[in-house]
C-alpha cells in the first residue's frame, strides 16, 4: 500500500532504508534503486523480536500516519532480511528462480 509513496518519501526525506513484511512492487523497487536505498523485510509474526532489537526510536516525519510514519531507529541485531538491495535486486524475483533451478537439478539426480 505504500509503494505509490516510496519515490516521494525517498526523494523528499533522504530516507535510506525501509522495513516491512510484504513484497514490493516494481514502482517501489525502481525508486529504491534510483535513490540507493534498501528494503528490509521482517518475517510475519516476528514483530516482538524486531521490536526488541530497537534500542531507540524517534519519529522524524509524518507522525500523523502512526505506524506508517518515518522513524529513525537505533537497532542492535535486528532479525530482518534484505529483500530489495540498493541496486534494485529483489529476493522475491531472484529467489523463486534460484529455487526452481535447484529443484530441477535435484530431480535430475
Amino acid at each position: 500500500r505504500m509503494d505509490k509513496f516510496t519515490r516521494t518519501m525517498l526523494e523528499k526525506t533522504g530516507l535510506t532504508g525501509m522495513i516491512g513484511k510484504a513484497e514490493r512492487g516494481q514502482v517501489a523497487i525502481d525508486a529504491i534503486r534510483e535513490f540507493g536505498a534498501v528494503y528490509l523485510m521482517a518475517v510475519g509474526g516476528s514483530a516482538y523480536l524486531v521490536s526488541k532489537a530497537i534500542k531507540k526510536a524517534e519519529v522524524v516525519a509524518f507522525e500523523e500516519l502512526g505506524m506508517e510514519a518515518i522513524y529513525e531507529f537505533e537497532v542492535e541485531d535486528m532479525p530482518v532480511t534484505v529483500a530489495v538491495d540498493s541496486k534494485g535486486t529483489s529476493v522475491h524475483q531472484t529467489g523463486p528462480v534460484e529455487w526452481h533451478d535447484k529443484i530441477i537439478a535435484a530431480k535430475a539426480v
